[in-house]
């Protein structure tokens, strides 16, 4: 179970064969092995430090202490087996213990997703495909994040519910910009109005994204795209007055405006003033009806525009577990997801003590 961490790319051993131990093997002073956290986030992407926002936390259905392993998705491989072993999933993370770089084994009873899985740079499926092997528990749901990896199925939801609540009133429905999807550039057409917006693939952070002015520049875009070999969606471009993005952790929800300052239509790459808003009826409409995308989100934001020619606000589209938080309330947020977490273990190990307690049948 020991992997060299040349499987990083560096010469250093594991902790193990430094005369350390795996992260769950070795027990507490009390004698009983700790919950084990998996936090895929990247610290200096977000800032957060995981083990400090868990630190003393404890759960009523189990006295064992809680760890929590953090990193980034580059920084772990997995290895999984099905049930006819005990430990089903193993972990080689690699990580900074005392200022020494080391590679340690976890062997997780949760993970917190908080970094995308798919990007401009990487993709790492495979990795997600072993924590589902597994079944590992997670927050969000190791399948909604699956299902995260391409908006075509995302939007796919959008417009599922779109049509659920069509015409049931101005607080109690989901008006979508209307887009269009063509799997490549073959038999590519888009009918709707301009100037228009492309997207290319499933990248984040504005990323494949492009604006097209007329039907002559799409026609330029076509050509791009038959390169690119990928599919894309087409929309009308709206001129916003202002974003909003509707948050929901758990039970807790935000409202925030945002308002671009630099005067880029991508809204979200640039500078822009962000200030918390109140949270209408029809906001969290929107994201209680989010919530139950993919069997349901623990963790989602709802994006939208307001559109500044007929006032209306029309939903761009839903992030699930790595929804970026507002630096302001980050902390606070921080806090609302390790409730998150605390209270999905406490149901885990309830369970699990149920069923040791139960009766035998003879």
């Amino acid at each position: 179970l020991v992997m060299r961490s040349w499987l990083f790319g560096s010469g250093e051993d594991t902790a193990r064969e430094k005369g350390g131990t795996d992260s769950k093997s070795s027990s507490t002073a009390g004698g009983k092995p700790p919950i084990m956290i998996l936090a895929v986030d990247s610290a200096h992407k977000s800032g957060t430090k995981w083990e400090n926002v868990f630190k003393g936390s404890k759960i009523p259905e189990c006295d064992r202490p809680i760890k929590v392993v953090q990193c980034g998705w580059d920084d772990f491989h997995v290895m999984a087996d099905g049930p006819h072993t005990s430990t089903s999933c193993i972990i080689n993370v690699r990580t900074e213990i005392g200022g020494v770089k080391r590679v340690i084994t976890v062997k997780p009873d949760f993970v917190l997703i908080r970094n995308e899985v798919t990007a401009l740079s990487h993709d790492n499926r495979n990795k997600l495909y072993g924590l589902m092997y597994a079944n590992v528990p997670s927050v969000n749901s190791l399948s909604s994040i699956y299902m995260f990896c391409e908006r075509p199925i995302v939007q796919g939801e959008l417009n599922r519910l779109a049509k659920l609540h069509k015409g049931k009133g101005p607080d109690n429905e989901f008006l979508l910009v209307p887009q269009s999807y063509f799997a490549s550039y073959q038999g590519f057409f888009y009918g709707n109005s301009f100037p228009a917006v492309v997207k290319v693939g499933s990248a984040h952070a504005g990323y494949g994204k492009m604006k097209v002015a007329n039907h002559k520049d799409m026609e330029d875009f076509k050509s791009v795209l038959a390169v690119a070999d990928k599919y894309c969606t087409a929309e009308p471009f709206i001129d916003g007055k202002y974003d909003l993005r509707i948050q929901k952790i758990g039970n807790k929800y935000r409202a925030f405006k945002r308002i671009s300052v630099s005067g880029t239509w991508k809204t979200n790459t640039q500078s822009s003033h962000v200030e918390v808003i109140p949270l209408t009826k029809k906001y969290k409409f929107w994201a209680d009806e989010a919530a139950n995308m993919f069997g349901g989100l623990d963790i989602l934001t709802v994006d939208a525009i307001h559109n500044a020619k007929d006032g209306k606000e029309y939903i761009m589209e839903v992030n699930g577990t790595s929804s970026g938080l507002l630096p302001t309330h980050q902390e606070e947020d921080d806090g609302h997801i390790r409730d998150l977490v605390l209270e999905k273990l406490n149901s885990i190990f309830g369970q699990q003590r149920e069923l040791e307690n139960a009766p035998t049948k003879k």
